[in-house]
């Protein structure tokens, strides 16, 4: 089954204990981001500690609520230039409105999660394969139809080998 719409948004408001994404490509093309990634790449900066809109919301309620939403992201240095705009862009307010992030850096060593897709995971009960094109291009959102045991060992792994997003941009021009 493909999600999108409501359908997808309902994922997030119905979860009860935990959403939780894995994230493995260097850039993520989506249209409502051009603007903002032109303009960061021209210069223009935004103070974390003042966003506020619809996502940092719900995630703030949802942290309030004992729900818990995190990710890994697997990268390589050097950072892509989207990589950068999105740790300055989206993640500093979102782990300050209280998302758990964590970066998996495989620069210098090997990817103990190679060949795996993206993917969320709502309670440890479903999963949602996160379909790109090679170029980030979003294909589609499926619902995987099978055992999530697996992808339960891959959360495992992401978050044994990864560091607190706060941690990794220590230092680093993002």
């Amino acid at each position: 089954m493909l999600l999108a719409g409501e359908e997808w948004a309902a994922r997030f408001e119905g979860f009860q204990r935990e959403a939780w994404r894995l994230e493995t490509l260097s850039q993520y093309l989506m249209p409502q981001e051009e603007e903002e990634f032109a303009a960061f790449r021209a210069g223009t900066r935004i103070d974390p500690y003042t966003v506020s809109n619809e996502y940092t919301d719900r995630l703030r309620r949802q942290a309030a609520e004992g729900r818990s939403q995190g990710r890994v992201h697997i990268v390589t240095r050097p950072l892509s230039a989207y990589l950068r705009f999105e740790f300055s862009q989206y993640y500093a307010p979102h782990a300050l409105a209280g998302e758990k992030i964590r970066i998996l850096d495989v620069t210098n060593r090997t990817n103990p999660l190679e060949g795996v897709q993206d993917f969320w995971i709502f309670d440890r009960s479903e999963v949602v394969l996160m379909n790109y094109h090679p170029d980030g291009r979003q294909i589609n959102r499926e619902v995987h139809d099978g055992d999530v045991a697996r992808f339960i060992e891959y959360q495992r792994i992401a978050l044994a080998e990864s560091v607190p997003f706060e941690e990794y941009v220590k230092g680093l021009d993002v």
